[in-house]
């Protein structure tokens, strides 16, 4: 089974514990079979002794040596359990690494279509599993099956044929451990599901409390959250249920094992064919002997559950990057030039409707090139694909002459900064989120990157400056500082191209009037692609390229474009238009109040 080969792989580096771990517990087998010895001696000697001081030595004997045996127990319990864990914690955390490492390799196709608590679920919930299998099935199955063997040839010397009838329940128990994986496993992997599909919901909402109150929709998601929940309690249930009928019947099996000891065994004794310390002894071991299939039942509930988080994990590990490094991909060392080029690109997405067709553009280095046109058209999958975060279904985009296929993607990607409309602010200190482009930066060039991304005003107005928490996704800042902080970051990156995906959009007048400013400061000396509805902020580009669903329909610089009667010159006056109507009320009531002394109002 491919997840067992997985799970194998990550128990080699914990061999040292996982060995003490096995040793400690066949050694604590052979420690717990001596008990029921002792009673045997004990009585054989009450039964046959006199009261003389050779009778009382021996009791003595036998109560040190029991009390030296139950010390060892409890030493090699420690030791059984303690490394048992030390491997099994060790395991999962290194399942948890493996996991979001992977998660890191796989390409933006994989989480298109995956919901951020469901790849939570398996990398904690799941994982977790695996130390029960680990710490507590597996060693609990060994010493059980190693109990098995050892008693049943201490019951084999005392009586061979008591023995062999105390073996009869055996078969329906091994019937119904066969019934209990084929049943039990798929009912706990679809519990793993579930509650998958919960800690996803939830994921979701806490995300957008905000929206929910916006559309007070807290009745319905709560109603939502509910059928979740109910849906894995029935789920868990339904695996209880089968653990519920399993158990008792393991148990049932086991208890006519003592009822033929009870029977056969008194008769044998009674006949005088079995002394009674024997028999004693026999119910003893045969206690023992029982415990551990009793205790099977325990075990294997464990690893049925602990399997089905294990296939869980190791589909997400087995699951393939679309977008990996080519085996002799190139280191890009230095810095690039910037020299951008669009060979014949066409790209579609899953489906087979392509998004971009034959796209043929030039991007020379340190110019700006501006992108506009419908939504839809694919002016932002366009700037995604020189990241190479899509791959190009036909043509090649090359950097300064080299395909970026052909370059490692961490290499090509320490090339390129990026500063989106939506901005991701991690959870932390502005220190912490500006530094994220350049951890080892110094004190220094990270006020500079606040100054150039015109940000330094809003920060020391902070509580505690650069260390003030910002909350999760940058929520304690306003749209224009979240988007100035972004640019920061990409600042202290310092790298010589630049995407600038809508990163003035829905913004006041005069933030973007700093937005603005800033990116100039960005902007100068590096290759930029830029992609923006508002017109006015890209009339100094370079390069306009005007998209539609057919590709490239128009380009060149802004006063080239305007001289011609298409699709751009269209979009200005659509937007000039609109500007004016929205203006104008503005305007009119200037005027009114310019012509009174009244204060002007502030509005919002």
């Amino acid at each position: 089974m491919e997840f067992a080969k997985t799970l194998f792989r990550f128990t080699l580096p914990y061999r040292k514990p996982l060995l003490v771990t096995v040793a400690s517990m066949v050694l604590l087998v052979g420690v717990q079979l001596f008990a029921p010895w002792f009673i045997r001696q004990l009585i054989a000697t009450v039964r046959t002794g006199n009261a003389d001081a050779l009778s009382y030595s021996l009791i003595t004997r036998l109560a040190l040596l029991a009390l030296a045996i139950y010390a060892a127990r409890a030493g090699l319990e420690f030791l059984r359990s303690y490394m048992a864990h030390v491997a099994g914690w060790g395991v999962v955390a290194d399942v948890r690494v493996a996991i979001y490492r992977h998660l890191q390799r796989l390409s933006l196709h994989y989480y298109e279509d995956k919901q951020t608590g469901q790849l939570m679920s398996r990398m904690v919930n799941d994982s977790d599993l695996l130390e029960k299998l680990i710490a507590h099935a597996v060693p609990d199955v060994l010493v059980n099956v190693l109990t098995l063997v050892g008693v049943s040839t201490m019951l084999l010397i005392m009586n061979a044929q008591l023995t062999l009838l105390t073996l009869v329940p055996i078969p329906l128990i091994i019937i119904a451990m066969r019934g209990f994986a084929k049943y039990v496993r798929p009912a706990f992997r679809e519990r793993q599901a579930e509650l998958g599909e919960l800690n996803a919901i939830l994921q979701d909402n806490l995300s957008g409390i905000r929206e929910i109150k916006t559309f007070t929709r807290e009745r319905m998601e709560s109603d939502r959250i509910g059928v979740r929940i109910d849906n894995y309690k029935r789920s868990l249930l339904h695996a209880l249920r089968l653990l519920a009928t399993f158990e008792p019947f393991v148990q049932f099996a086991s208890s006519l094992g003592i009822v033929v000891v009870i029977y056969f065994g008194g008769r044998l004794a009674l006949g005088g064919n079995l002394q009674i310390e024997d028999l004693v002894a026999f119910f003893l071991y045969l206690e023992l002997f029982y415990q551990p299939v009793r205790h099977l039942s325990h075990a294997w509930e464990a690893i049925q559950e602990a399997l089905a988080g294990a296939e869980r994990v190791s589909e997400l590990l087995l699951e393939e990057p679309d977008i990996v490094d080519s085996p002799d991909a190139l280191e890009y060392r230095g810095r690039a030039k910037g020299n951008i080029l669009f060979d014949n690109v066409s790209f579609s997405y899953l489906t087979d409707r392509p998004i971009l067709r034959n796209i043929d553009l030039e991007i020379p280095a340190a110019s700006v090139v501006a992108l506009v046109g419908p939504t839809g058209v694919g002016k932002s999958t366009l700037a995604s694909l020189v990241p190479r975060f899509y791959d190009v279904n036909k043509g090649r985009i090359t950097l300064d002459g080299h395909d970026i296929r052909d370059l490692t993607m961490e290499s090509l990607r320490s090339q390129i900064s990026i500063v989106l409309q939506d901005v991701f602010l991690f959870h932390g200190t502005v220190r912490e989120n500006i530094l994220f482009g350049r951890p080892g930066a110094d004190e220094a060039d990270m006020e500079e990157a606040a100054r150039v991304a015109n940000a330094i005003e809003f920060i020391d107005q902070l509580p505690d400056g650069y260390d003030t928490l910002i909350g999760e996704r940058g929520v304690k800042l306003s749209g224009g500082q979240k988007q100035r902080l972004a640019i920061a970051r990409a600042v202290l990156k310092d790298a010589p191209i630049l995407i600038l995906d809508e990163a003035t959009s829905s913004v006041d007048t005069e933030t973007e009037q700093l937005i603005q400013q800033a990116l100039e400061r960005l902007m100068a000396g590096r290759t930029t692609l830029m992609i923006a509805h508002r017109l006015s902020t890209i009339r100094n580009a370079d390069q306009i390229v005007v998209l539609q669903d057919e590709g490239i329909a128009e380009q060149g610089n802004h006063d080239e474009l305007m001289a011609i009667d298409g699709i751009y010159r269209h979009l200005n006056l659509v937007q000039a238009s609109l500007n004016a109507e929205e203006l104008e009320p503005a305007v009119e009531q200037q005027l009114e109040w310019n012509s009174s002394d009244r204060p002007l109002p502030v509005t919002a």
